[in-house]
């Protein structure tokens, strides 16, 4: 089988190696240009990887560009794997492979279909999660289900840990669903519109922390936009502090002051009082450490 492969994200390196692995490498590539690597803050360069395996690689930062289509088409691919874009495949390009072209996507459609799914899913105290295979058609993230497997969000779950979780599945996956389709091309369920929710776009400045939460929800957003996302963030005495690890430090009533104010230097960091008068203390961050008492800010 021909495989074509999309993709420009850590999770799509680690499912373009299980397909070697597994003696099904792809014959073609498209990718993201270098230049446009900003676009992912888990962005992985896979034109290095494909040469070496053999595979003809096309760069481009719009995966509907005529040229890209066109590429495609001279191809001649079996099937088109998506792993790892931001963007929208439209008919042109999904009518392009024989045997049509397949989604991933990091949650348990028809739930959580969109953008930003794992930060949203640990900020939603979601408990369980899931990764699918799914056939890609007009509607977002929509297509029939070629493959799911759920698992649960741990209490402390992290972006960076249930990152990993997703690759793991991939890794798994990913050679099935291609054996699969093999077998039998009309493999796939459709979804449940009724359950489906949708997740919006996040970008950088959605990191801002809002102190006039409950502590245990600014923990659980410190976990969720981080590594590899850009991070949380707060601003003091005029700078930005990017809070990359926080835990719970005293029950309401210890200290006394102000929502958003450092109440304590420690051994490892500091202590910021939240909105329900529970304290936090941050023990990795980047940028100063902020004066005691002074006050931290949304951006």
């Amino acid at each position: 089988m021909r495989i074509a492969f999309v993709g420009a994200v850590e999770g799509s390196r680690v499912a373009f190696d299980a397909l070697v692995e597994a003696g099904m490498t792809p014959s073609l590539l498209v990718t993201l240009a270098a230049d446009a690597s900003t676009r992912h803050s888990d962005f992985v360069d896979l034109s290095g990887p494909a040469h070496a395996a053999g595979v003809s690689v096309h760069l481009t930062k719009n995966i509907n560009a005529p040229d890209t289509v066109a590429w495609l088409e001279q191809g001649r691919p079996d099937l088109t794997l998506v792993i790892g874009w931001s963007q929208i495949c439209r008919t042109e390009f999904r009518s392009v492979a024989r045997l049509g072209s397949v989604g991933f996507h990091p949650a348990p459609l028809p739930r959580f279909r969109g953008r930003a799914v794992i930060p949203w899913t640990i900020i939603a105290n979601e408990k369980e999660t899931g990764s699918t295979f799914f056939r890609l058609d007009e509607g977002v993230d929509s297509g029939p289900v070629i493959l799911q497997k759920l698992f649960a969000v741990a209490q402390d779950e992290t972006a960076r840990s249930l990152y990993e979780k997703h690759k793991q599945a991939l890794r798994e996956m990913t050679p099935l669903v291609v054996s699969a389709i093999a077998r039998d091309n009309s493999v796939g369920v459709a979804q449940d519109d009724s359950l489906a929710s949708y997740c919006a776009k996040r970008s950088a400045d959605d990191g801002s922390i809002g102190w006039t939460q409950p502590a245990e929800t600014i923990l659980r957003f410190v976990r969720a936009v981080g590594d590899p996302y850009p991070g949380a963030f707060t601003v003091g005495e005029g700078s930005k502090i990017v809070v990359d690890k926080a835990r719970m430090f005293a029950e309401r009533g210890r200290y006394i002051g102000l929502t958003g104010q450092v109440q304590a230097h420690t051994d490892s960091g500091f202590a910021v009082l939240c909105g329900d008068g529970a304290t936090i203390e941050v023990t990795s961050w980047r940028g100063a450490r902020p004066k005691i008492h002074a006050k931290l800010v949304s951006a």
